[in-house]
């Protein structure tokens, strides 16, 4: 497999009504070009051989007799393809009529899986004509001169590949068969269908559509029957959609007239993650799968040249449109909730937070506020701190008091430079070198002045660190590192300004917004340096650790998918093409890696804070390794750490 992508197709071909010879011509051709895009694994509209509409047709023994005809044809015309195909049309099994979907490859039939619920209901009626599976004894059916597998749970395998099928209606009933087969090993699921269109039933289609793949853990192709299908009661709008895990990867136009064939990858590697992550996912299984599952061995074709079609997003922690406004108002909601919990926990009289006139602490003051303002306490017990060092710049403290004065907070200033500087006299530094020692005692003498502030007020310090800082180890050790309560904890650097942006929209009133936006449009910067000649701020973090676009982008492949470098390496390519050339990558990568294992030990001691997202770094949930883990097996050889 190709960084564990397996390419698939929905695919909707022009039908006519009972002329199986004319359909089958129709479905080569699309598997042709299917097999020129290197797809994989395809599938075709519910029985797309007959067409679906033949209605009482469907019990002449002229049509399915021409129906086995035509689907052995196809079978053999198709047999220099490799790609893997299941295409559906009635059969005869015994005095019986099924409903079938048959899996083909390579000239070869591998396996035919009867349709489970047949509707039969409204415009539907297909127990007029068909069995259920649940009614069958049998466990092969007789195509030709020879005997194929036949179950509704049978599972198409090549190592970690495992293709399901289920039929239309399945998908629809309260435990679709796709859930069973899931449980069984299944991870691609494939759905011929018909579907005929009414006012709203698109968008409840496509739902549930999602929520099963969700549901599965699985990647779910849906095929469904279009142009050429009998109008006489019911219109087919025909159409494609491609999920995975919950998302749908793409899906086609309806109501078009135009032959269709959808093609995006399915990421086996993170539905395997996912599914061994969660360990609820087989939770009955023994009690559910109450027969032997059959299994039918295939192997999956390769790709001439893999090339990843579906998009790859490069801010993932970060939504578009419409979703990012929500996700905004959730994110700030769950930190408020939690901020409010712990002060009226620890019946706190006070909130202290280090004011530098930077995003990280603008976010946890806005959250102080918000979470005093619900909790009806005055604004004035939140005590906002600033304290000017050697690397402020007049825009960032300018800045932090405005706003502190904007928003109705306590406002106190405490200078550090003589401190420090009797520290460095204490410990024989000397401040002309601007090293570690010169950066952190900085930051330390900062938290010990609000720790001890915190103490003056019977309150508590309100941490600004956020996750993409702890990933990296980005801070001094009992310095910015320690607090109360981290209200940042699990807010990637990358959505940390949009939540500043929102709330000075959606939250601010107009002399607090200004600030906030000036404040979002500031570098991001520790200011332990001295400032430039001209009062520009002279240490750019990015500059350091490198760009948070590409560390976030690595984290969350990392943590949420456990992916290997080499794969993160791949997505991030493409997510970034024309931004970072590989080598940039590659280098940060290297960084990323070399800095989240060697700074385990500051996440090992993390203080509480509120998880918001899928990812987190605490050791009291989501995230418990070993400070002196190796991360050789994550850089290059050459790179390794003797």
């Amino acid at each position: 497999m190709n960084y564990g992508f397996i390419k698939v197709a929905a695919a909707v071909p022009h039908v006519s009504v009972a002329d199986c010879y004319y359909n089958i011509e129709r479905i080569e051709g699309l598997m042709r070009k299917a097999a020129g895009k290197d797809v994989q694994v395809m599938v075709f509209p519910e029985l797309c051989i007959t067409s679906y509409t033949c209605l009482d047709l469907f019990g002449r023994q002229t049509l399915l007799k021409a129906a086995e005809e035509a689907l052995v044809k196809l079978v053999n015309d198709t047999a220099d393809l490799a790609v893997f195909t299941v295409a559906g049309l009635p059969l005869i099994l015994g005095n019986r009529l099924i409903n079938a979907a048959v899996a083909f490859q390579g000239g070869s039939i591998l396996g035919v899986v009867p349709k489970t619920y047949l509707p039969n209901y409204r415009e539907y009626q297909e127990q007029r004509w068909f069995t259920s599976s649940l009614e069958l004894q049998e466990k092969a059916i007789r195509l030709g001169d020879n005997l194929y597998p036949l179950s509704s749970h049978l599972l198409f395998e090549d190592g970690d590949v495992s293709i399901g099928i289920e039929i239309c209606e399945d998908l629809w009933v309260p435990v679709p068969p796709s859930s069973l087969l899931a449980m069984a090993g299944a991870n691609i699921i494939l759905n011929p269908s018909a579907s005929n269109e009414l006012i709203g039933k698109h968008r409840y289609r496509r739902s549930l559509i999602s929520q099963q793949s969700a549901r599965c853990i699985a990647g779910y192709v849906y095929a469904m029957a279009g142009y050429g299908e009998s109008s006489t009661d019911l219109v087919f709008a025909g159409g494609g959609i491609i999920a995975e895990n919950g998302y749908i990867l793409q899906e086609s136009e309806r109501f078009t007239m135009e032959e269709q064939l959808v093609v995006s990858e399915i990421d086996l590697d993170n539905l395997q993650h996912e599914r061994r992550q969660n360990v609820s996912f087989m939770k009955g299984a023994a009690r559910l799968l109450t027969e032997e599952t059959p299994r039918v061995p295939f192997r999956l074709p390769g790709t001439k040249r893999f090339e990843l079609t579906r998009s790859v997003n490069p801010y993932p922690f970060v939504p578009s449109g419409e979703a990012l406004h929500e996700r905004c108002e959730e994110i700030l909601a769950i930190q408020v909730a939690g901020l409010a919990k712990r002060v009226s926990h620890v019946q706190a009289k006070a909130a202290v937070i280090g004011i530098s006139g930077g995003l990280d602490s603008t976010l946890a003051l806005l959250v102080a506020v918000l979470a005093f303002d619900a909790l009806k306490l005055p604004r004035r017990q939140i005590i906002g701190v600033t304290m000017p060092g050697f690397g402020t710049t007049k825009r960032t403290y300018t800045n932090a008091l405005d706003l502190m004065k904007s928003l109705g907070i306590t406002s106190r200033e405490t200078g550090i430079a003589k401190a420090v500087r009797q520290h460095f006299e204490d410990i024989g530094h000397d401040p002309s070198v601007h090293d570690i020692t010169y950066e952190n005692s900085q930051a330390r003498e900062r938290t010990q002045i609000l720790m001890d502030m915190a103490n003056q007020e019977g309150g508590l310090v309100v941490g600004t660190g956020d996750l993409s800082e702890l990933a990296l180890g980005w801070a001094t050790y009992n310095g910015d590192h320690m607090s109360m309560y981290g209200v940042n904890a699990g807010v990637p650097k990358t959505l940390v300004r949009y939540l500043v942006e929102w709330a000075a929209v959606a939250r601010m009133d107009g002399a607090s917004r200004a600030t906030l936006l000036d404040i979002a449009r500031t570098p991001i910067s520790p200011e332990l340096l001295p400032a430039a000649e001209d009062g520009a701020i002279s240490q750019i973090t990015e500059d350091l650790v490198g760009p948070y676009e590409l560390h976030d982008f690595f984290l969350y492949q990392f943590l949420r998918f456990g992916s290997t470098p080499e794969k993160i390496a791949f997505l991030a390519q493409k997510a970034f093409e024309g931004v970072y050339d590989g080598d940039t990558i590659r280098g940060w990568l290297q960084t990323f890696f070399r800095r989240f294992f060697s700074q385990q030990y500051k996440r090992s001691c993390l203080p509480d804070g509120p998880k918001v997202g899928s990812v987190s770094l605490s050791p009291r949930g989501d995230w418990r390794m070993p400070s002196d883990a190796s991360p050789n097996l994550w850089l290059p050889v050459e790179k390794r750490i003797l």
